[in-house]
């Protein structure tokens, strides 16, 4: 009887004493000396259901505030409270699961050294960004390309929108490269899990947000190449995505709710709409399926106004820039956020990491829809927080027809003189990021009709002008591709298979364009890093003539002088006319040709040339 009685009670202190199996908390970790200490953690059972709501915890410094039941009996949720005197360690959250009392382990860390020092940098008008499908770059682990139980198994670089290979180790085998181009801060479409059936190159639709892909080479890969990166002085940029996950999102195939994904009686896509979000006449019910329709079928809605769903995406991004080190915040579809959330988030972020970087991208057509969404200087009920934006204005409605449209009035490089101008609306202008394309965008290249002259021009705006400039991989060496039919716009870079006959990190097959074109880059990314002018001076333009459009980046300490002929002819430059800048100088250099100017008198331009001068006394 004593035996039995002692086998008895053995088994049951097993019984309590049991790690939970097949339980998954969100967060998966947190850090003590956080200012987001208040933190609610979303408990979900891959087995059984939940017999109790029954959650209790015992670690000196943590307080459970609330529980949370959902009709779906697998998830509970639990607010806590983590003290400032809470050391780090294993918390052990015990919980009741079918009359069985199981404990389950979470980490809470010490969270990094260098906030705002070594991590969470931000990124600024002195920096360089490479914007890189990480697919598509270079294939360093071939040992990766399928991984097993994925739903996606292609691999096929002769099929655009299938998995090519490309992984995070592709990128740190060519830091040099980058490095040596100029960039100074790598930004990568997503690089969580992408579970889907196909289509998973792009990374947006997300299906599980605390996994890094494995495709990519995980976790332990992409914290290695955020070390790589700081090592060397380089930032790194995460690709936020609020609107939208993926079909096969835990969250939707297993919904604690049915209100955490936007619901219609059928199908309902956006209508890619932002003027009813700002629009004096708008209706109600276009302003609904702007903000709440589905990007896609396979792109659920995320509903933030589900307190329980903001709370797991505010978290999850504040995860990431602590867990990876991130310096740079980049928010996908912006304008299709709840606005309000948009902001929380926002605050959210900048209150843990005061010097962090946050861009959306605002794809909407007109500078005064783009400031809407940003901090602005305009009179309006909704004020968004948003420090910056991707700035496709200056794209759309600047360089592009200043170099495809005959000169006029309101066309041409006049397009770009009056979108710059209206830099008045925004709080922040040095802060938007300037490109001339990227993954959702034809490739610059083939938009000025493969035009070498006017690419080069292209790139010699971008890095002159005023913000920070993004390059996107590849258009260096002349990429080229429309996003249809073809969709090479997501080209693999040439060299980064073993395979390629091309190798733009060697230089090797590359034809004398490309490589001059590329020299270009590298000459004036690297003479840019030089130069406070640049990097933090500010901006003066003239109103184009015949084509000719001149501005000037200046401080107190360096001049540079911008001159962009886009006619058929060439034009004469009389420096007296822009004495306002050039007085007291008596000499230039060419930074990109190193030509000399003796004397700043009159000189002509050739046509559809732009020339960087170093102005000199």
């Amino acid at each position: 009887m004593k035996k039995t009685l002692f086998f008895y009670l053995v088994l049951m202190c097993c019984t309590y004493m049991v790690n939970a199996k097949n339980i998954d908390v969100y967060p998966t970790n947190w850090w003590v000396g956080m200012k987001t200490n208040s933190i609610q953690l979303l408990i979900r059972s891959t087995g059984e259901a939940f017999s109790s709501d029954a959650v209790t915890i015992n670690y000196s410094g943590i307080k459970v505030l609330k529980t949370h039941q959902f009709s779906n009996k697998r998830y509970l949720a639990l607010d806590i409270l983590i003290s400032p005197e809470a050391l780090a360690g294993t918390v052990l959250i015990e919980t009741t699961q079918n009359g069985k009392k199981q404990k389950i382990s979470w980490p809470l860390n010490a969270r990094r050294t260098g906030n705002g020092t070594e991590y969470a940098k931000g990124v600024t008008s002195a920096d360089f960004i490479d914007l890189i499908m990480v697919d598509r770059f270079s294939n360093g682990d071939p040992t990766n390309d399928r991984v097993k139980g994925m739903r996606d198994q292609s691999l096929d670089r002769n099929q655009m929108y299938d998995r090519h290979g490309g992984d995070l180790q592709g990128v740190i085998n060519n830091l040099d490269y980058l490095q040596g181009l100029g960039i100074t801060a790598l930004w990568f479409t997503p690089v969580m899990e992408n579970d889907m059936m196909n289509r998973t190159e792009h990374g947006y639709a997300i299906t599980d947000h605390y996994k890094i892909d494995a495709r990519y080479g995980g976790d332990a890969k992409y914290k290695e190449l955020s070390e790589q990166l700081h090592k060397r002085g380089m930032k790194l940029i995460f690709d936020a995505v609020y609107n939208h996950f993926g079909l096969y999102h835990f969250l939707e195939q297993d919904q604690p709710e049915n209100d955490w994904v936007h619901r219609w009686p059928e199908y309902t896509q956006t209508n890619y709409r932002e003027q009813p979000l700002f629009d004096p006449y708008g209706a109600k019910s276009d302003q609904k399926k702007m903000s709440n329709g589905w990007f896609d079928k396979i792109m659920p809605d995320i509903n933030q106004d589900n307190p329980y769903m903001a709370n797991f995406l505010i978290q999850n991004c504040i995860w990431h820039i602590e867990t990876f080190g991130i310096d740079g915040v980049r928010l996908d579809t912006y304008t299709y956020n709840d606005l309000n959330f948009a902001n929380r988030c926002n605050a959210a972020i900048l209150n843990e990491y005061p010097k962090m970087t946050i861009f959306g991208e605002i794809m909407v057509h007109g500078v005064a829809n783009q400031a809407y969404f940003e901090q602005n200087n305009i009179d309006t009920p909704f004020k968004s927080n948003l420090p910056s934006v991707v700035d496709f204005q200056s794209l759309y409605y600047g360089i592009i027809p200043a170099l495809t449209q005959p000169f006029g009035w309101t066309d041409g490089v006049n397009k770009l003189y009056y979108t710059l101008s209206s830099d008045f609306l925004s709080k922040n202008a040095m802060q938007k990021v300037l490109l001339l394309d990227n993954h959702d965008e034809p490739r610059f290249f083939s938009v000025v009709g493969e035009n070498v002259e006017k690419q080069k021009i292209g790139f010699q705006w971008l890095l002159t002008c005023r913000g920070i400039p993004q390059l996107y991989y590849g258009s260096e060496v002349l990429v080229k591709g429309f996003k249809a039919p073809d969709g090479l716009v997501r080209s693999d870079f040439p060299g980064g298979w073993t395979t390629d006959t091309k190798n733009a990190f060697t230089g090797k097959g590359l034809t004398e364009d490309e490589k001059s074109t590329q020299d270009l880059v590298r000459k004036l990314a690297n003479f840019r890093k030089k130069s406070s002018a640049l990097t933090t001076g500010k901006l003066m333009h003239y109103i184009p003539v015949d084509g000719l459009y001149v501005y000037f980046r200046y401080d107190d300490k360096h001049t540079i002088m911008c001159v962009m002929n886009t006619s058929d002819n060439e034009k004469e430059i009389d420096f007296q006319k822009y004495n306002e800048r050039t007085d007291g100088f008596n000499s230039a250099e060419n930074v990109v040709t190193n030509e000399k100017f003796a004397s700043l008198k009159k000189t002509t331009i050739p046509a559809m040339k732009m020339w960087i001068l170093e102005l000199n006394k």
